[in-house]
């Protein structure tokens, strides 16, 4: 398990965070009163709001409506849109500091819990207070509404936590069947008070007693009856509850300070939990055991955000805060002709691209802490597989190999074949019964089928990882870059300076690789040779090659392409991020997130036809521009650029771009044509040079005729020999007493 960094943002004190439920941003509220909107993909900041008087602890977005709640130490709680980038309305009522502010993920409400003692629960659209939560004695800290069902649950340094039932309020507020429309002419008045001799609007539930501080934060799980909250006494609960009663059934404890945050993981049994102590803690919710610490050395931790939908979390902290995930998510693949293979559920699957048949193969053995595989490589000679499992420590960094039947490969039955699991940080194929592994003390041995070691190659300098690179051949990598090894002479034989270099890819012939960086693509020749660098402002996330020298990837939101040439470009943009395995025609063989095969349609054309030019086959070229629909200023100025002006000319319509393409490839014909239409002065000066350049003086004479230059006129007649044209010229002139003409 590790922290994989998404974003982070420098600022105040971060108290309050809140992702958007579909585009990329989360909102941070500071300690300094200003509430700042960040894209944590593209890593900057969208917009700031500042009407707060003092720091903001409370903020939400809503899930549907372009709306966010804030609350702050000024006891407002505000309401902002932030398409028109403005806070639309104030609810004011308590009487103290603001701790929390969260939407109703149905109802048209917002609960708010203050240091004035009460849980007030609004509806934003009549804009109103429609309860009041009184029975805390010490400042409420956190208060939530469950994610589906009537309740509220909330935390307070009276060192209680509290189950609520808005059921009556619900029935009081939401018209049967209307979903979120509610009757907006009711204000509520007392309401959270007893009706006159009527039921109260919200009960007291239950009354979780057995912090022995007070409590900072509750949370619900989203789908069982379970609540976790974190307290001044250091230790995370949780607690399960029914109708009838509600029970402590045990507590994480690890943290040495206050927790100040704690929630369950959407999709996996974990509970995270910050704490003053200035690190974050991933607990398991069965064993109740800290299964991995992250620490931040001098910030102290304020609150803690999951994504509603992805595996994504926020930690606000002293000096900003991070986006983070705990889980890589990228699947365990690789491909082999036609074939993909993939992990998906603690089975290895293969696909058959040709006729999308889709097959598990075999049971995986399980590894600790629910790891994911970090890659996966296929030895087609023997059937076998390679699985890496890496881990933030080195030394609990694992490879599995297995070797499948035949029957298995039939996809007959799912069987579980005993998997031969040895530690190292890297292992991949250098023969058909040969692999070589780094192991943690970052030394190579060359093992066989049975995992024997077979000899040690060793190197002069710290290998960081290694690569496939061909039969007898491995890419080192180190702080350098990476060195090209030949395990049979145990050399180095070429070498490319490309830093932290995360994933290699071939070319199907093996000529070409690409280097996939955090934010850089570099493709490379067999020889190592650079032939192409791309920087992104995203994070590179795959790639796969097509024939002929152009490479195929994806960033977190678009699939791009670049050619060994240096050209690079957009093919389409994504929603979310997809991993590429295979290019066929005009689909891209994909995994998702969920390690689900996807097929995504792209357009081809504008790659291939910057292939085609560069490969000089120009009777392609030609047909693609009759044919495809590729007019653009990008496509005209890229042929203009790399010398293919003729082409250009081809999807031109604007008369004086036309004018300077024809005149760029000696164009004559098309020249005059355009230059007819412009009638310009300037215009005809250059067509009469360009003609006279190509020695085309009926040309030169017409150009000259048309801007009325007689002297160079006179001059093209006397070098041509045209006595005819020269006398009817001087005799125009004389009537026109024109005496400026020397010969």
């Amino acid at each position: 398990m590790a922290m994989l960094k998404k974003f982070e943002s420098k600022s105040a004190r971060v108290k309050g965070i809140s992702f958007h439920p579909t585009r990329p941003w989360v909102l941070a509220s500071l300690h300094s009163g200003v509430i700042q909107l960040w894209d944590y993909r593209m890593c900057v900041m969208l917009d700031k709001f500042d009407e707060h008087d003092g720091p903001v602890r409370g903020i939400c977005f809503h899930l549907q409506q372009p709306i966010f709640v804030s609350g702050g130490d000024d006891y407002k709680i505000k309401v902002w849109n932030y398409k028109q980038r403005r806070c639309i309305f104030t609810l004011l009522g308590h009487l103290d500091y603001i701790r929390t502010t969260f939407f109703h993920n149905k109802y048209p409400w917002i609960i708010s819990a203050s240091d004035d003692q009460t849980v007030r629960i609004w509806n934003w659209q009549s804009r109103s207070s429609i309860a009041i939560l009184t029975g805390h004695n010490h400042y409420v800290m956190c208060a939530q509404f469950h994610p589906s069902e009537d309740l509220v649950a909330s935390a307070s340094l009276d060192q209680t936590v509290r189950i609520w039932d808005i059921s009556g309020l619900r029935k009081k507020n939401v018209s049967p069947g209307a979903g979120s429309d509610v009757g907006r002419g009711r204000s509520g008045g007392a309401a959270g008070q007893a009706d006159l001799f009527g039921q109260p609007d919200v009960v007291v539930k239950h009354v979780l007693e057995g912090h022995d501080r007070g409590v900072n934060w509750v949370s619900f799980h989203p789908t069982m009856p379970i609540l976790v909250s974190g307290a001044d006494d250091r230790q995370v609960k949780m607690w399960r509850y029914n109708e009838s009663k509600a029970w402590e059934v045990d507590s994480c404890r690890g943290h040495y300070n206050n927790v100040s945050s704690v929630l369950f993981h959407p999709k996996a049994e974990l509970i995270l939990s910050n704490s003053e102590d200035k690190s974050i803690r991933v607990w398991d919710m069965q064993k109740r055991t800290c299964l991995h610490t992250f620490r931040h050395d001098n910030d102290r931790f304020w609150v803690l955000s999951a994504h509603p939908t992805l595996n994504m979390f926020a930690a606000g902290h002293d000096n900003g805060m991070i986006v983070f995930k705990i889980e890589r998510e990228r699947p365990a693949s690789c491909v082999h002709d036609n074939l993909v293979f993939y992990v998906k559920d603690r089975q290895l699957r293969r696909l058959d691209i040709a006729n999308n048949k889709d097959v598990a193969l075999i049971q995986l053995r399980g590894n600790k802490l629910t790891q994911s595989y970090y890659s996966l490589h296929y030895n087609p000679a023997e059937n076998a597989f390679l699985l890496i499992t890496r881990a933030v420590n080195a030394e609990n960094s694992t490879y599995d190999m297995y070797r499948v039947s035949k029957s298995s490969s039939d996809g007959a039955s799912a069987e579980q074949p005993e998997g031969r699991r040895s530690p190292g940080i890297a292992a991949v194929w250098v023969a058909r019964n040969r692999f070589a592994v780094l192991d943690k003390n970052q030394q190579i041995t060359i093992r066989d089928l049975s995992n024997k070691e077979n000899r040690k190659i060793d190197q002069n300098s710290t290998v960081d990882d290694i690569f496939y690179a061909g039969t007898g051949l491995l890419l080192l990598k180190n702080a350098e870059g990476l060195q090209l090894l030949d395990v049979q002479q145990k050399r180095v034989i070429a070498a490319v300076k490309v830093a932290k270099v995360k994933y290699v890819i071939w070319s199907r012939n093996m000529e070409y690789a690409a280097l996939i960086s955090k934010h850089t693509l570099t493709l490379i020749s067999r020889k190592l040779e650079m032939l192409c660098s791309v920087q992104e402002s995203t994070r590179v996330k795959s790639g796969a090659w097509e024939d002929g020298g152009v490479f195929l990837y994806t960033t977190s939101n678009h699939i791009k392409y670049a050619l060994v040439a240096g050209d690079s470009g957009i093919i389409r943009t994504l929603d979310v991020p997809v991993y590429i395995l295979a290019i066929r025609g005009e689909r891209l063989y994909c995994l998702n997130r969920e390690a689900a095969p996807v097929e995504v349609p792209i357009d081809p054309t504008e790659y291939r036809f910057k292939l085609a030019l560069i490969n000089r086959r120009y009777d392609e070229v030609l047909n693609m521009v009759r044919s495809a629909n590729m007019v653009g200023q990008s496509i005209i100025a890229y042929l203009q650029k790399k010398g293919y002006p003729e082409v250009a000319l081809h999807f031109v319509k604007d008369d004086k771009t036309r004018f300077g393409l024809a005149l760029e490839c000696g164009n004559l014909d098309a020249a005059l044509e355009a230059a007819k239409k412009l009638d310009d002065k300037a215009v005809w000066e250059a067509l009469g040079e360009a003609a006279l350049m190509q020695g085309n003086h009926q040309m030169v004479e017409m150009s000259y005729q048309r801007t009325k230059d007689f002297q160079k006129l006179a001059f093209l007649y006397v070098i041509t020999g045209n006595m005819e044209k020269l006398q009817k010229m001087m005799k125009i002139a004389q009537i026109r007493k024109v005496g400026d003409i020397v010969f």
